[in-house]
C-alpha cells in the first residue's frame, strides 16, 4: 500500500484513519471491525442457529481466516464422506437411491459451504464486481497547528478600532467584546503555564432585532481569522426528539474549520435566538425545546469533550465521529429577549418609595436604553436556569438605533449599504448621489417598520428598483441623484445627461 493512500472499508467506505480496526480480506478488500460487528449483532437479532453465528467470521476472512483444529477434522471427515459416497455409487452391490433423496456428495459439498445446508453465503468477490467503492483514499496531509502566540494577539484597543470600521454606535458591546475575546485568546495561548487556570469568559448579548448583534460576531470573526459557526438555538432539542441535537453546534463549527478538530478547538460558536430556549411557562408537557435544552448545554459551555458527527448533523451508523474538546472554543449567546424592558420596569418601579422624593411609575417608560439596566435577576425571571446563566459570566447590551445611527449606518461602515448601490451604478458608467434630507427620510422610514438596520435595505431596494431598471435603457445619464421628495413618492429623482463633446466636421471633399 502507497504511504500516500490508506485503506477504505468496503461496507462503510470510512478510511483507516476514523476505524477502530482494519480486516484485511482476499482479492484487496478491506472490512473495518464495526461493520463485522454490526453483521454479527444482526445475524444474532434475526435468531440464526448458533453453528451459523459462530460459521459466520470465517464467511467474512476468506482465504486469510485461519482455521482451527475442530474445523480442520470436520473438513477432513467430510472429504473421507464424499470420497466414499463416490466409491458406493460407482459400485453396483448398493441399491440406487430413492428420487426424493439427497445426493450424499452434494450433502457433502453443503456441509462444507458452512456446515449446516438451506444457507448460501455473500461472496464478498461477488460484490466486488458490482460496486464501485474506491478501496483506497488520499490521506490529508494537515500543517502543524502553531501554538497561539501572545504577542502577535491583537490588544482589545486595536480590535475596537478595526470593529469601528465595520459597525457603527455599540461603543460599550465593542469594548466589552474586545477584552473578553483579547482574555480569551491569552487563556488560549497560555493553556496550563502554571497553578493558576483562567475560566472561560462566555458571553452573552442581549439586543433588540435589528441591532447587530450576528453582524459584529461576524465581524470579528473576519477580523481574528478563527473559525465561526453560527446557529440557531430554535432548531435545537433534547437528544431523542425530532430536530438538531446539541452537538449539531459543534458538529458546524468542526465543519467551519475544515473537519481540522485541532483548528476548530481555538474557533467560536454564535448561537442566535437564545431566548427561543427559555423556560416554558404553565408547561404541563416535557419541555424538550425550552429548560431541557438549556440543562443539554451546559457541558457545552463549560469545556468537555464531545463526540460531534463529521459531515452531519445527527449521529447514525455511517457517519465517523470526531471527539472535540469545548474547553477553548467561545461561546456567544445572543438574543432579543422580548417582554425583558417590562421585566426591567417592574424591578425598578419596587423601589418607588412614597413622599417628595417618590420616583413617578412612568419614570421608566421613556427610557430608551432600558436594557443596560438588566442584571442576572431579570434573565433568570425571563425563564433562563440559573446554570445556565452562570456559565456565561459577561453580559453585554445593544441600544436600540436612533434616526442619527440609522443614517451613519447608511454612508459611514466600509460596506455600507449605499456605497454597495453606487458601485453597482458605476459599473454603468453612472454616478449616484443622496441628498442629506433623503437619507434622513430613509431612516424614518426605518424607524416605523422597527426592525432595525434590517429595514434600510428592503426601503432601499424598494425605490431603487426603477432606477435600476430604466438606467441601463439610456447611455446618455451620467448623474442620478435620490432626494427626499423621491423617497417620499413625491417627485422623481434628479437625472443630469452627461456632456458629449461635439465631433469635429468633416471636411467636404472637392
Amino acid at each position: 500500500m502507497s504511504e500516500e493512500y490508506e485503506s477504505v472499508c468496503f461496507m462503510c467506505q470510512r478510511p483507516e484513519s476514523k476505524c477502530k480496526g482494519m480486516l484485511r480480506l482476499s482479492e484487496g478488500i478491506n472490512v473495518c471491525t464495526d461493520c463485522l460487528q454490526k453483521t454479527l449483532d444482526m445475524a444474532h437479532d434475526m435468531n440464526l442457529p448458533p453453528e451459523m453465528l459462530t460459521g459466520m467470521p470465517n464467511m467474512f476472512m476468506g482465504q486469510n481466516a485461519a482455521p482451527s483444529d475442530e474445523a480442520k477434522k470436520e473438513k477432513d471427515e467430510d472429504k473421507e464422506e464424499v470420497l466414499k459416497g463416490e466409491v458406493e455409487e460407482d459400485s453396483d452391490t448398493k441399491d440406487t437411491p430413492d428420487e426424493g433423496d439427497d445426493d450424499p456428495a452434494d450433502t457433502g459439498k453443503k456441509r462444507l459451504q458452512g456446515g449446516f445446508s438451506n444457507v448460501s453465503f455473500i461472496n464478498l468477490n461477488d460484490l466486488l464486481g458490482g460496486m464501485t467503492g474506491r478501496q483506497n483514499a488520499p490521506k490529508k496531509k494537515k500543517k502543524p497547528l502553531e501554538p497561539i502566540n501572545i504577542k502577535d494577539i491583537l490588544p482589545p484597543h486595536e480590535i475596537k478600532k478595526k470593529l469601528d470600521e465595520y459597525v457603527i454606535g455599540q461603543e460599550q458591546a465593542k469594548k466589552i467584546i474586545s477584552v473578553a475575546v483579547y482574555n480569551h485568546y491569552k487563556r488560549v495561548a497560555t493553556n496550563t503555564m502554571d497553578e493558576i487556570e483562567i475560566e472561560k469568559s462566555n458571553i452573552l448579548m442581549i439586543g433588540p432585532t435589528g441591532s447587530g448583534k450576528t453582524y459584529l460576531v461576524k465581524t470579528l470573526a473576519r477580523l481574528l481569522d478563527v473559525p465561526l459557526a453560527i446557529a440557531d438555538a430554535t432548531s435545537l432539542t433534547e437528544a431523542g426528539y425530532i430536530g438538531d441535537d446539541i452537538e449539531s453546534v459543534v458538529s458546524k463549527l468542526l465543519a467551519a474549520a475544515d473537519n481540522d478538530v485541532d483548528r476548530a478547538e481555538r474557533g467560536i460558536i454564535f448561537i442566535d435566538e437564545i431566548d427561543k430556549i427559555a423556560r416554558k411557562k404553565q408547561q404541563t408537557s416535557r419541555d424538550v425545546s425550552g429548560e431541557s435544552v438549556q440543562q443539554g448545554m451546559l457541558k457545552l459551555l463549560e469545556g468537555a469533550e464531545i463526540e460531534v458527527p463529521v459531515g452531519a448533523n445527527s449521529k447514525n451508523a455511517m457517519v465517523p465521529l470526531a471527539t472535540v474538546n469545548t474547553r477553548n472554543i467561545l461561546f456567544i449567546c445572543g438574543g432579543a429577549f422580548p417582554d425583558l424592558e417590562e421585566i426591567i420596569k417592574q424591578r425598578l418601579n419596587k423601589q418607588t418609595s412614597i413622599g417628595y422624593t417618590a420616583d413617578l411609575k412612568d419614570k421608566w417608560d421613556k427610557e430608551k436604553n432600558i436594557l443596560s439596566k438588566v442584571t442576572v435577576e431579570d434573565i433568570k425571571k425571563f425563564g433562563m436556569i440559573p446554570e445556565f446563566v452562570g456559565r456565561l459570566p459577561i453580559i453585554c447590551t445593544l441600544e436600540g438605533l436612533g434616526k442619527e445611527m440609522l443614517v451613519e449606518i447608511l454612508k459611514e461602515p466600509k460596506n455600507a449599504i449605499l456605497k454597495q448601490y453606487q458601485k453597482l451604478l458605476n459599473l454603468d458608467e453612472v454616478d449616484l448621489k443622496f441628498t442629506d434630507d433623503a437619507l434622513e427620510a430613509i431612516a424614518e422610514k426605518a424607524l416605523e417598520k422597527d426592525t432595525g438596520a434590517r429595514a434600510l435595505r428592503a426601503i432601499i431596494e424598494e425605490f431603487m428598483l426603477d432606477i435600476m431598471y430604466e438606467i441601463p435603457k439610456d447611455k446618455n445619464i451620467g448623474t442620478v441623484t435620490i432626494t427626499r421628495e423621491y423617497i417620499e413618492g413625491k417627485g422623481g429623482p434628479v437625472i443630469e445627461l452627461r456632456t458629449v463633446t461635439p465631433a469635429p466636421l468633416l471636411e467636404a471633399r472637392g
